[in-house]
């Protein structure tokens, strides 16, 4: 695997010379307190490593505890130990863990590509659409196996942190086959809300787009992002999903794009995601 880079700005030794195992928070906790007095957000080593794309959380923990990573040159075992990203240098294997350019994709997934980065089973993932694109990103939230649609991928974490927050009701816009017709009373179920397994879940806009003999095709708009919430949503009142296709994400639908295809967001696109992410205009796409 290649080790892309998340920044990390280099600072003082934890400690005074030689490689050490360091096992205590402490350290990194009595450096909260920024010089005016304010306070700097710390991370979780194993989170600084998954949020920088360069594996998931899980990985993050396999690598700190086989002591390939360190904290100002001072080994680490901890995945829960604290790290002040405006001073501590972390690297992995070496290489230091920084933030380049930032990356802004919008992907047309096909059915039968899995949203991760490996599959222990060999299965298709989304990387396998992206060989000719040179740098790291990650998924910003997940298509199942079982549906086709635009998915986001970015290097920038805090952009997917925010877009995969509730809180920010970003919507996102599926299109499906459902296997029965749905009634109009079945539809108000899901415009006020069902109750999931989860959860109440929030009310939807329905659309019906039309029926033929024996399915009717619907257009539902989500501002959450449960795992497998529109199948659950149709299960809910009685129906089952036989496809299901993500047409639009905060606005931006597929427009051209062909199927298992991607494409750099615009900057008009950025900035009405960051705006709906509470960003306002803090990136520019690349």
């Amino acid at each position: 695997m290649e080790y892309r880079s998340y920044n990390v700005p280099s600072g003082p030794d934890i400690s005074e010379k030689g490689e050490q195992i360091v096992k205590s928070r402490a350290l990194v906790r009595a450096r909260r307190k920024s010089p005016d007095g304010g306070e700097r957000p710390l991370k979780t080593l194993e989170r600084v490593l998954s949020k920088a794309g360069l594996g998931s959380r899980t990985e993050a923990c396999e690598w700190i505890t086989q002591g390939r990573v360190c904290v100002n040159g001072n080994r680490v075992e901890r995945p829960d130990f604290w790290v002040d990203l405006e001073r501590d240098r972390v690297t992995l294997d070496g290489r230091a863990v920084r933030e380049g350019k930032r990356y802004y994709l919008l992907l047309y997934k096909p059915t039968g590509y899995l949203t991760t980065y490996k599959d222990p089973e060999g299965r298709p993932t989304v990387y396998d659409l992206l060989k000719d694109f040179d740098h790291w990103i990650f998924p910003v939230g997940r298509l199942d196996l079982d549906t086709s649609g635009l998915l986001l991928m970015t290097n920038d974490a805090q952009f997917g942190e925010r877009l995969t927050n509730p809180e920010f009701k970003v919507p996102k816009t599926y299109q499906l086959k459902c296997s029965t017709i749905l009634s109009e009373a079945q539809l108000d179920k899901l415009r006020s809300g069902v109750t999931l397994d989860d959860g109440p879940a929030r009310p939807v806009v329905v659309t019906r787009l039309r029926d033929s003999e024996k399915y009717s095709h619907v257009e539902l708009t989500i501002t959450e992002g449960r795992n497998r919430q529109v199948r659950r949503m149709i299960e809910a009142v009685g129906g089952k999903v036989l496809k299901l296709v993500r047409t639009s994400i905060g606005g931006i639908r597929i427009g051209d794009l062909k199927i298992g295809k991607h494409r750099p967001l615009t900057p008009e696109e950025l900035s009405g995601l960051m705006r709906r992410g509470g960003q306002g205009s803090r990136a520019r796409a690349t």
